[in-house]
């Protein structure tokens, strides 16, 4: 998918409303539209990237990673959250957009169900 079609690349560029809890010049977070725990919220970088694998540089995935460190922190939950990043269609990847997803608000199980 380009990013022309893509909806977060639309909520970016503000053509789709979200809830957006967080923004700055290079990443936005926005409430999961289906949540699965009581805060599920995606962190993701405004620039277009499909997935994991097309992410150009180190650099910029520690940055990603560092701005949902700070989400998470922001939005409380400093006794624990899941994140997880699902990367292609096997990997159960639905938007082609690079995001995380920020999970908290209740224990997590491991496996996950």
């Amino acid at each position: 998918m380009d990013s022309v079609s893509c909806i977060f690349c639309k909520i970016v560029k503000k053509e789709i409303p979200a809830k957006v809890v967080f923004e700055d010049d290079e990443f936005i977070a926005f409430n999961d539209v289906k949540p699965v725990s009581p805060v599920h919220v995606l962190v993701i970088p405004k620039k277009h990237h499909n997935n994991l694998l097309e992410i150009e540089s180190t650099e910029a995935l520690g940055k990603l990673m560092k701005k949902v460190q700070q989400v998470a922190k922001e939005l409380n939950l400093n006794d624990g959250f899941r994140t997880i990043i699902n990367t292609g269609d096997n990997g159960g990847q639905t938007v082609h957009h690079l995001h995380v997803h920020v999970l908290g608000g209740r224990f997590h199980k491991w496996p996950p169900g």
